[in-house]
């Protein structure tokens, strides 16, 4: 058995996590960014993401490609992580700096920094989820290693989603033009050293047979009859469709659609506010004056319901490997995607008053999301065994291409469909009350619209075939074909 060590684990998701501060803040905030920072009209935000997130989407594929045929005395996955660290880094600091151009210059600054980072971000990070694939042949360990990464993975989500737009405040000293700059530089320079880290820490531990020869041909052809990948591919689009709906959506449902006064009564009565006043005192004690926790109820809100659903993610992944291990990766994966999206519909029905209603709904969802998390990259690992076992012939990169193309293209359909449906419904940057309209089409985007997208997603596993028994089945002739049996 081909086992991972403590340390190689944690080596290789820290890359996730540094991947992860730049892609939950795209994730989460790009919309926002663009409209409320940046000033660029909504129109134009949602064309920008879409744009430019589809042509990173389809330099994916090409990627792969290279990617497989990479031959280094590193291995074929690890140099890429190496070599595109620094300009990662950089280019997502370009990406949230505000030049002060006028309105058409803007847009283009936007979109052609855009564009440079999710291409930067495709040749560093489907190299990265393609070395999971051969690190270890072994299932349970790839289960293993998949929770250690997406509770990295967590830990990112939670620096982003629940503290990015208090450390905006804080860097910027109110200025948040200054504070998304300073903010992102720190993510992007400890990110690089994360991803130096991984590359010096792990190891690639499945190589193709010398004797392996295949054309791009080949690949394409065995990769377009490969169900299961075809399954994934659309499963993954409309994952992060949602993912980038509902998050990019949930900063302007605090700060236009909950009621601010029942907000702040419920962060008083659960001992927020209390936490909050310490803490500050305690940055004062140590000369950190500037540091101050914001005081704004729409941050704090946010900060706090992000936070309890991510704390719960992380529980919910603790619970993924056993249920994985016992059930299969599909049906633990379509089963706890199903519950989670029933509990994005409840949103709808919570009313502007309804502030713990709000919150116990985002802790439930956030567990039984977290249990599916990890097995979405551990499900595309097992169909390049699959496509292995079937074909006698493993390409490994071109496989983790679907999840890369799924993800940048969700992520800009999901996007631009945050800042087109605030355009739709006449939602107007720095307006103390918007239109019924508007808070309708925030509503609906962060309950029955990601509620279709997630079952749409579980529908897909109608067609993936690699349940309980074929994975055992797989790995144990891929096992006996490699000569790795003990």
């Amino acid at each position: 058995m081909q086992k991972v060590s403590f340390i190689e684990k944690i080596g290789y998701s820290l890359g996730d996590l540094a991947a992860n501060l730049i892609f939950q803040t795209l994730m989460t905030f790009l919309a926002f960014f663009y409209t409320d920072v940046y000033k660029i009209p909504a129109s134009s935000a949602s064309a920008i993401i879409f744009a430019g997130g589809m042509i990173g989407a389809f330099f994916n594929p090409f990627m792969g490609i290279i990617a497989d045929r990479t031959m280094t005395r590193w291995g074929k996955f690890r140099p890429w992580i190496l070599w595109t660290a620094v300009p990662f880094g950089a280019i997502a600091m370009l990406t949230f700096s505000t030049p002060d151009f006028g309105p058409s210059g803007k847009v283009a600054y936007a979109l052609i920094t855009y564009i440079l980072l999710v291409v930067a971000y495709s040749a560093n990070n489907l190299p990265y989820a393609s070395l999971s694939g051969v690190l270890t042949g072994d299932m349970a360990e790839r289960n293993s290693i998949s929770s250690y990464r997406f509770v990295a993975v967590m830990i990112a989500q939670f620096i982003v989603q629940a503290l990015l737009l208090p450390l905006v405040l804080i860097l910027g000293d109110g200025d948040k033009t200054v504070g998304f700059q300073n903010t992102i530089s720190i993510f992007a320079i400890t990110g690089t050293v994360f991803l130096i880290i991984t590359f010096l820490t792990t190891k690639e531990r499945i190589v193709p047979k010398p004797e392996q020869k295949s054309s791009v041909k080949d690949d394409l052809t065995d990769l377009f009859k490969n169900k299961p990948w075809i399954a994934m591919l659309i499963l993954t689009i409309f994952i992060f469709i949602t993912l980038a709906l509902k998050g990019g959506m949930y900063v302007y449902y605090f700060e236009n659609y909950l009621d601010q006064q029942e907000l702040a009564g419920f962060l008083t009565g659960i001992g927020f506010h209390t936490f909050i006043e310490g803490l500050n005192n305690l940055f004062v004690n140590m000369g950190l004056v500037g540091f101050a926790w914001p005081d704004d109820v729409a941050t704090s809100g946010f900060s706090l319901f992000n936070a309890g659903g991510i704390v719960m993610m992380i529980i919910g992944i603790g619970f993924s490997k056993s249920l994985a291990d016992r059930f299969g990766k599909r049906d633990v994966f379509g089963t706890s995607l199903f519950l989670s999206a029933i509990c994005l519909l409840m949103f709808y029905f919570c009313t502007p008053q309804s502030i713990a209603l709000v919150f116990l709904t985002q802790l439930v969802h956030g567990f039984f999301y977290g249990i599916s998390t990890p097995l979405l990259w551990a499900m595309i690992a097992d169909v390049a065994d699959y496509s292995e076992w079937k074909n006698n012939r493993r390409a490994t990169a071109i496989i983790f291409s679907a999840m890369i193309f799924g993800l940048k293209a969700g992520l800009s359909i999901g996007g631009a469909l945050v800042a087109g449906i605030l355009a739709v419904c006449g939602y107007q940057e720095g307006l103390a009350v918007q239109s019924p309209e508007a808070i309708e089409g925030i509503k609906l985007s962060l309950s029955v619209f990601p509620t279709l997208t997630f079952c749409v997603s579980v529908a897909c596993l109608f067609f993936y075939e690699i349940d309980k028994k074929k994975e055992v089945i797989i790995q144990r002739d891929l096992m006996s074909h490699r000569g790795d049996a003990e």
